[in-house]
């Protein structure tokens, strides 16, 4: 557990083990965080005091490189993990906030909004991923980099203040999709063997091409201000190694906290409220 990320690891910690068993208290309201990833959506309850006390998630194939591609899809997965997370907690779910990748705003955000609204929320705010995962990291000066799916998101902060957002397309899919070439396997196969920690060593060398781009990614957005440390979040960073070869190409230190792929949907939780969006 790395020093530097104890709130985070210690919230990821707790949020794993509400996954696996719900704890059921009493609370006056409860926040959700609603994570739609390329790869996965993840719903993350919190409780009053926005301690977790309940989660889900589901790898699914309803956003591409950040965005909505089968609405209905994603409102009918939202809806039934919803549906599911209230039985654990025994109450209804009705504030969720959620979030979307840096800059598509115009192009995405009313698609995620409408998504979680149609799910049965009440939605109370509408982040970018980057600047939600840090509400969990609590990086002061340093870049954020959220590796998803489809998008790598870049949040520059300087004295806990995002002054610099951006996303461009390169992440887990095409993770994927050098596997599936490199091994002669269906695209689903090489993505499930990519997830598999027990491959991680042996791919490593496979993706590094890719891990380089994402490395080019970073180093154009950060060139110009001052990044003494750069944090990894998102599915893509539980790649065992891919910090290393990070670090080693934008020269600038990089680590990541424990699981990085619940990191940016508690994010999420701890910035919903009661308070319903225009």
């Amino acid at each position: 557990m790395s020093e530097t990320f104890e709130y985070c690891d210690k919230l990821v910690q707790d949020f794993e083990k509400v996954i696996a068993n719900p704890r059921v208290s009493k609370s006056s309201v409860y926040y959700t965080g609603v994570d739609l990833g390329t790869a996965c959506v993840v719903l993350a309850v919190l409780d009053e005091s926005y301690r977790p006390v309940a989660g889900a998630y589901r790898y699914a194939d309803v956003v591409r490189d950040g965005m909505v591609v089968d609405y209905i899809g994603a409102v009918n997965l939202v809806r039934e993990m919803k549906r599911e997370l209230e039985v654990k907690v025994g109450s209804q779910l009705m504030y969720a906030a959620a979030a979307i990748p840096p800059g598509t705003d115009e192009l995405d955000g009313g698609a995620v909004k409408n998504v979680v609204q149609a799910a049965g929320f009440e939605l109370t705010n509408l982040l970018d991923e980057p600047s939600a995962a840090n509400e969990v990291l609590k990086m002061q000066n340093g870049a954020v980099v959220d590796i998803g799916g489809g998008t790598t998101g870049i949040s520059i902060l300087k004295d806990g203040k995002v002054v610099y957002v951006e996303d461009e397309p390169t992440g887990g899919t095409h993770f994927s999709l050098v596997i599936s070439g490199a091994y002669k396997l269906p695209f689903a196969n090489a993505d499930q063997y990519k997830r598999d920690p027990k491959n991680h060593k042996e791919l490593l060398p496979v993706l590094k091409p890719v891990i380089e781009k994402i490395s080019s990614i970073i180093t154009r957005h950060i060139n110009g201000h001052d990044v003494k440390e750069i944090a990894l979040v998102g599915g893509t960073a539980c790649l065992a190694g891919i910090e290393e070869i990070i670090e080693k190409k934008t020269g600038i230190y990089t680590h990541k906290p424990r699981n990085p792929m619940f990191v940016t949907p508690l994010g999420i939780a701890l910035k919903c409220t009661q308070e319903i969006m225009d």
